[in-house]
């Protein structure tokens, strides 16, 4: 536990001499300085800490209480020598009640000081926590900015990160739960912010993160800083930030989209029939869930091939999908149906975030659902060597009882199964007997009257399903929480005739995917 404070005394006896001074004449005779230790213990008693969770099913550690976050600016600076990270975190919050102690998730840095409002606070580190101490209790409505100064060791051992060490630098894969193993933040898909970044390199390194650059500054000393901003809000869970020697390769998408891939120098040249692929796969989503909802797009095919850096093909961080690179070089056949996956989570999963992540179905199902009908619409086989949604959907059907066994119902997952194929092709039935159920024109109106209402938000399942009861004009709450929560697996709509297999029957592989995210390759 570190703790630092610009009050000398030890708290618990300022603590006593604040009680002392309050009920006796003494404190008129009182120092300054215990004077102001006292005054400062009689403000903070007017408010209380803020929650050190945001209550989620999933994982309930997660997130903080008490405030909202409009803002993080993060400075990161890369010594190629020590391989270190020294950084600071500016975090523009609200809070919500009178606060006199609020925290933060972080774990793994090495924090060296902490200001709330420009004056110093008082912290300590607790497990995953960062807990802060103001001066004076924050007011209810009142906005002000938290500065954290620290360091971090990317290469660091801990029981869960979002750091990917690469030979010449790294990039970050903070799903689900690791971003403050980064950056100190309200860790929640929830609270969705504004960021900027200010990445500083040696000069022979890239430094990339969300958004669009805004600026690059030689600093004169062997090293160059690099400035990025985001035109939308991300949640922590999506931010990217990878240093390398990366070459950037820009071209033009549809309606002038600028589209940016950040690609491994060495390798750019056998990584371009992928990245090719982009503005087709653009134009192909946009004709079904409209325009593209950011600035710019990419892909992010980072340095590390390694099964032990990160387990999984893709992640969609915020404009920048992260890749294991051998992965790109296969063939398009093999390849397009995931990159579709990606591409669709801009719109659900990041433009629309999970408000909670019990709610990653509406992520996973749409990511695949528009996935696999790419894939059969150009007669690609799937894993299971068929060819028409209709047969695939009937394959995952008659599985349904299985995984509601196993992995439970699609919309009530666990730390464990969070990441298992119910709530990927699992969520794709759902999907596909909503569509059944209202038709093809009601469900498109569906999805598009979803993704605009609650653009740049989070929004949970239940804001699902009453847009597609309002869309459709008929209560669909029974039908979809049947889909989504029963422990049965309801009647298709359309297709009397398709059977589940019963549970307690051994299904032919595969059945759950292994628990680590975006490693959909092996279903699609």
């Amino acid at each position: 536990m570190r703790y630092r404070s610009r009050v000398t005394a030890p708290a618990a006896l300022l603590g006593s001499v604040a009680a002392l001074s309050l009920a006796s004449p003494a404190h008129a005779d009182a120092s300054p300085a215990q004077a102001e230790a006292a005054q400062a213990d009689a403000d903070r008693e007017t408010g209380t800490p803020g929650p050190e969770t945001l209550g989620d099913s999933v994982y309930p550690g997660l997130g903080n209480g008490g405030y909202r976050v409009s803002a993080y600016d993060l400075d990161l600076a890369y010594d190629a020598g020590t391989r270190l990270v020294e950084a600071s975190a500016t975090v523009t919050v609200t809070a919500t009640q009178e606060l006199s102690r609020f925290s933060l998730d972080a774990l793994g840095l090495d924090i060296h000081t902490v200001t709330v409002g420009g004056e110093t606070a008082a912290f300590e580190q607790a497990g995953e926590k960062l807990r802060i101490t103001p001066s004076s209790t924050l007011s209810a409505g009142e906005a002000t900015t938290v500065v954290v100064a620290y360091g971090a060791d990317p290469r660091r051992t801990l029981a869960h990160t979002a750091w990917v060490p690469t030979p010449d630098g790294f990039a970050v894969c903070p799903q689900p739960n690791s971003a403050h193993t980064v950056f100190p933040c309200n860790d929640h898909p929830s609270d969705k912010a504004d960021f900027t970044f200010r990445v500083t390199v040696p000069a022979a390194l890239k430094g990339v993160a969300n958004g669009r650059l805004v600026s690059t500054e030689d600093l004169g000393d062997g090293r160059t800083a690099y400035c990025y901003a985001s035109r939308e809000p991300i949640a922590t869970e999506l931010v990217q930030i990878t240093v390398g020697d990366y070459v950037i390769k820009e071209r033009q998408g549809p309606h002038g989209l600028p589209l940016r891939d950040v690609v491994p120098t060495a390798r750019a040249t056998a990584l371009e029939p992928a990245l090719a692929l982009t503005p087709n796969l653009v134009s192909w989503i946009e004709q079904r869930l409209g325009a593209f909802p950011f600035e710019t797009y990419g892909l992010l095919p980072c340095n590390n091939d390694s099964s032990t850096a990160f387990d999984f093909t893709g992640l969609e961080t915020q404009t920048l999908t992260l890749y294991k690179p051998n992965f790109l070089l296969q063939a398009e056949k093999s390849i397009g149906s995931h990159m579709m996956h990606e591409l669709v989570h801009s719109y659900f999963g990041n433009s629309v975030s999970p408000a909670t992540w019990s709610d990653l179905w509406l992520n996973e199902g749409h990511a695949d659902f528009y996935g696999l009908l790419y894939r059969y619409e150009r007669g690609w086989t799937d894993s299971l060597g068929l060819t028409t949604m209709e047969a695939r959907m009937k394959d995952t059907y008659a599985r349904g009882d299985q995984w509601r066994k196993s992995s439970g119902p699609v919309a009530a997952p666990n730390a464990t199964n969070l990441f298992d194929s119910q709530r990927y092709l699992g969520g794709v039935l759902v999907l596909y007997a909503l569509r059944q159920q209202v038709g093809e024109t009601a469900f498109a109106a569906i999805e598009s009257t979803f993704l605009e209402r609650f653009r740049n938000a989070s929004a949970s399942t239940a804001d699902y399903i009453a847009v597609a009861s309002e869309v459709s004009g008929t209560d669909q709450s029974g039908f979809l929480r049947d889909w989504l929560y029963g422990t049965k697996t309801p009647r298709m709509p359309g297709h009397p005739d398709w059977t589940v297999t019963p549970a307690t029957t051994t299904l032919r592989t595969p059945q759950n995917r292994p628990s680590a995210p975006h490693d959909n390759s092996a279903t699609l």
